[in-house]
């Protein structure tokens, strides 16, 4: 158990040392790599990108709110609620997932550079999302090698779109999302050398 910022952080593993739960204060995430009581599809997902910049500065702008708001795919708002949870609001219009979602973000696990943990729950008309990923920073020749596994449960009709569409749509917003933080990363790393 780790104690943060008045919250305790407990995860929860099975025999396997698989994540069963997470819990934050008084909230539970279970990690999507099953099919929950309520039904839905699990999505694994893997994705690197490599960004020409040092791994320090990567890992100070990956966490920038305003990185963030300008760098996530259909985003209508992203605010700070506490140290490390934030409220967001996207629009996504990828094939056949339309909607408006709403929800919450939280960093967890911080091993400042190499290192953190996103749980995610977002709520829409499409569906609700529940995701757990973990970041790993990498230094490598090039700069910082970002790798993103992610578990994401869907309900509803994200759902029913079945699993290879959804896992498509999910590749594509996360690469929109690293494309756009290495845009946002560039403009400001460049304005602080001047």
């Amino acid at each position: 158990m780790k104690k943060r910022a008045d919250k305790i952080v407990k995860i929860q593993v099975n025999a396997n040392g698989t994540i069963v739960a997470l819990f934050l204060g008084d909230s539970m995430f279970k990690p999507p790599d099953h099919k929950s009581e309520r039904g839905g599809s699990i999505v694994k997902l893997e994705h690197t990108y490599t960004f020409d910049i040092p791994r320090d500065i990567v890992w100070k702008l990956i966490q920038d709110e305003e990185v963030l708001r300008k760098s996530i795919p259909g985003c209508k708002s992203f605010s700070r609620m506490e140290e490390g949870i934030y409220r967001a609001e996207m629009g996504i219009s990828v094939g056949p997932v339309k909607g408006l979602f709403t929800g919450q973000v939280q960093q967890v696990d911080q091993q400042q550079p190499a290192s953190y943990r996103l749980l995610v729950h977002g709520k829409g008309l499409p569906g609700e999302i529940d995701a757990v990923a973990d970041m790993q920073l990498d230094e490598v020749e090039q700069g910082t090698l970002l790798t993103c596994k992610t578990d994401v449960q869907v309900t509803g009709v994200l759902a029913s779109v079945g699993q290879r569409v959804m896992g498509g749509v999910a590749k594509m917003i996360v690469g929109q999302f690293f494309k756009a933080a290495d845009k946002e990363m560039k403009l400001l790393a460049a304005s602080h050398s001047e």
